[in-house]
C-alpha cells in the first residue's frame, strides 16, 4: 500500500513538473497561431509559416495534414514519425522541439476533431495568440455533432481568451462571433475580394483564394507587410494533399487529372467540382470516387454532391465499389455513365479513362486518398508519371 501511494505522488508531481516546463515553452514563443478548421487548415498553416518566414519572423510549424510534418525555421521539413497513433499529446513535444530554435513564431495545425480535445489542445497545450478558423463545414459529423452549427461550436473550442481570432466562415459567423465575445477575442471576418487571380497563378499549385487572404491577414497581424508574406508564400512548398493538376498527352489526346482526394467533405468537394470543371464545355469531365469499407457513409454523399454537378463519367474505386454502385443508382446516377472498377492495377484506370476520352478530358480524383493499400495515393501517383518529359519541363520551368 506505501508503494502504491508512493508511486502515486510521485506520478502527480512528474505531472505537475511537465506541465510548468510546457507551460515554460509555451510563453517563450510570443506569436503562436493555431490553425483549426474543416478544410484547408494545411494549406493554411503552411502559407502562415511562409509569409512569416519571409518577413523574418523565425517560424516553426507544425502540420497534421496528408502528411505529418514540422517545418524548421529554414524551410526544411522533418516527418513526424507516430508509434502509436495520433494523440494531441504530440502537441507538447512539438513545442519542446520548437523553443530549442529560439523561435519568434509557432503555426501548429489544430489536430484534434473531438470538441473535448479541441478545447484541451487550446487551453493547455497551445495557448494561441492569433487562432485561425479556416470553414466550418459538415464533416466528421460523428465526433462533432450532427449539424454544420454543431461543428462551428466544436470548432470555435480553439478560439482564445484575450487574443484574436481571423475566420473566413460566412453562413456560421455570428456563432464564432458570439464565442469571441464571451472570450474578450477580437474576431475578423476575411473575404478573398484581395488577391488576384495573377497572383493567385503565380502559385505551383491550385491553391483557393481564403485560403491565402486568411494567411495575409495573420502575417498582417503579426507586421509582416503584404507583398514580402506573399512573395515568401508564393515560392513554398505545398501541402502534399494540396490541389494540383497533371496534364498528360498520350498519342492525340489529352487528360487533365486534378487530385482532390484532400476536399472529402460532400461541400469542399461540390465548390473544387466547380471551380476546376464549371466553366469547361465540349470535354469529358470524369470523377474518380474512391471508397473506403469503413467510409460507406461518406461515400454515399459523394455521390450526392457528384450526381447534381455537370459531369460525363463517374468511375468507382477503392474497397467497396459494388457498395457505392448501388446507392449511386437509387441515388439517379444512369448506369451507363458509371463503372465499378474496384481496386484493379492503377493503370487499369488510367486505360479506362483514356477509353473514354475523346479528344481531351479533365479527370478528378475524389474520395478517400488513403484505405487498406493506399489507392487513392496509387491512382494519383500513376497519373502523375504518366506525365510527358517535356510537359515535366514546362511545368517546372512555370515554377522556376
Amino acid at each position: 500500500m506505501t508503494v502504491l501511494i508512493l508511486a502515486t505522488v510521485l506520478l502527480i508531481l512528474h505531472w505537475i513538473f511537465e506541465y510548468r516546463r510546457h507551460k515554460r515553452n509555451v510563453e517563450a514563443i510570443p506569436i503562436r497561431v493555431h490553425v483549426n478548421g474543416t478544410r484547408g487548415k494545411s494549406s493554411v498553416t503552411r502559407l502562415i509559416a511562409a509569409g512569416l518566414r519571409a518577413g523574418g519572423r523565425k517560424t516553426v510549424a507544425k502540420i497534421t495534414g496528408t502528411l505529418p510534418r514540422v517545418v524548421l525555421p529554414d524551410g526544411r521539413e522533418a516527418a513526424i514519425v507516430r508509434l502509436m497513433g495520433a494523440n494531441i499529446i504530440e502537441q507538447k513535444y512539438i513545442f519542446r522541439h520548437a523553443v530549442s530554435y529560439n523561435p519568434d513564431a509557432i503555426v501548429i495545425e489544430c489536430m484534434a476533431v473531438n470538441p473535448v480535445f479541441q478545447w484541451i489542445t487550446e487551453r493547455k497545450f497551445v495557448r494561441s495568440t492569433i487562432a485561425v478558423i479556416t470553414n466550418c463545414r459538415a464533416d466528421h459529423l460523428d465526433q462533432m455533432g450532427s449539424t454544420e452549427q454543431s461543428v462551428a461550436m466544436s470548432l470555435s473550442n480553439t478560439i482564445p481568451s484575450g487574443g484574436v481570432c481571423y475566420t473566413a466562415e460566412n453562413r456560421h459567423f455570428g456563432l464564432l462571433e458570439k464565442v469571441a465575445g464571451q472570450r474578450n477575442c477580437r474576431i475578423h471576418k476575411i473575404r478573398p475580394t484581395d488577391v488576384t487571380q495573377e497572383e493567385l497563378a503565380k502559385f505551383k499549385y491550385i491553391e483557393h483564394a481564403e485560403n491565402v487572404q486568411l494567411a495575409l491577414a495573420v502575417c498582417a497581424e503579426a507586421g509582416v507587410p503584404r507583398e514580402i508574406a506573399l512573395q515568401g508564400m508564393q515560392t513554398a512548398n505545398p501541402d502534399p494533399g494540396a490541389l494540383k493538376k497533371y496534364v498528360i498527352r498520350d498519342g492525340d489526346k489529352t487528360i487533365h487529372f486534378y487530385n482532390v482526394f484532400a476536399a472529402n467533405d460532400p461541400n469542399s468537394t461540390k465548390l473544387v467540382i466547380n471551380m476546376v470543371t464549371g466553366h469547361l464545355k465540349d470535354v469529358e469531365k470524369i470523377i474518380i470516387l474512391n471508397s473506403r469499407e469503413d467510409r460507406l457513409f461518406r461515400s454515399h454523399q459523394l455521390v450526392d454532391a457528384v450526381k447534381d454537378s455537370d459531369y460525363s463519367y463517374l468511375l468507382l474505386t477503392g474497397e467497396i465499389p459494388d457498395k457505392v454502385e448501388s446507392y449511386a443508382l437509387q441515388a439517379g446516377i444512369p448506369r451507363e455513365r458509371l463503372f465499378a472498377l474496384g481496386e484493379p492495377l492503377p493503370e487499369v484506370i488510367y486505360n479506362k479513362v483514356l477509353e473514354l476520352t475523346r479528344k481531351e478530358s479533365h479527370v478528378l480524383g475524389i474520395g478517400n486518398i488513403a484505405g487498406r493499400i493506399k489507392y487513392g495515393a496509387q491512382i494519383v501517383a500513376h497519373f502523375k508519371h504518366r506525365i510527358h518529359p517535356n510537359i515535366k519541363n514546362e511545368m517546372r520551368n512555370k515554377s522556376d
